[in-house]
């Protein structure tokens, strides 16, 4: 069942929470691609500094954060990677989560070829660890670059699905890379999954 934008009009905190163990799924060029979210980050602009937006800063870049709930916000970082980001709460109100990581549930190998440019039993063991751990390698693996900012995610090129996996619990962490965030670097908004044995 593909998620609704009433999903995703929530404060950030909760939906970084509840997109851990559903489905991404990408499709172009008639080719489909699925993978579980497994760790996800929240940023709220008005009191967060780790935000690109913090103090509610609108600029053409964060632009699609103000805006309706159920988009992507992607961007460019290191002059290497995108990030994907789910745009979250009511319009006007600036915050959103980004993918951070997820494993492969369909079509692997044209993930492994988006990644690698090599097929999948071509990888390495530290290859297909590294498949899907980090949200660049993630937009890699999908092929999502900066054309997709702005995707509705109540589309068919992007969206999220949730098939009702549930065997897992969620644990809280500080964020990743954002020292100079000062308090928010504090903040417990990290969500990873942790599966049931």
């Amino acid at each position: 069942m593909m998620l609704d934008r009433n999903f995703y009009d929530r404060d950030a905190r909760i939906v970084g929470q509840d997109l851990i163990g559903k489905i991404i799924v990408r499709r172009y060029d008639d080719k489909i691609i699925k993978v579980r979210i497994n760790e996800t980050e929240a940023y709220v602009a008005e009191i967060d500094k780790a935000s690109h937006a913090y103090g509610n800063k609108i600029t053409p870049r964060t632009k699609i954060m103000f805006g309706l709930p159920g988009f992507t916000y992607v961007y460019f970082i290191y002059g290497m990677y995108y990030c994907m980001n789910f745009v979250t709460e009511k319009e006007g109100t600036c915050s959103a989560v980004l993918i951070r990581g997820a494993e492969p549930v369909e079509n692997i190998e044209l993930m492994s070829l988006n990644r690698y440019k090599k097929t999948y039993n071509g990888l390495s063991k530290y290859q297909i660890k590294n498949l899907l751990n980090g949200p660049g390698k993630l937009c890699k693996a999908l092929n999502i670059s900066k054309e997709h900012n702005g995707t509705d995610l109540i589309g068919n090129e992007i969206y999220v699905e949730d098939d009702g996996f549930s065997d897992f619990i969620v644990e809280k962490s500080k964020r990743i890379n954002i020292d100079y965030a000062e308090e928010a670097r504090d903040f417990l908004w990290r969500y990873t999954m942790l599966k049931n044995s």
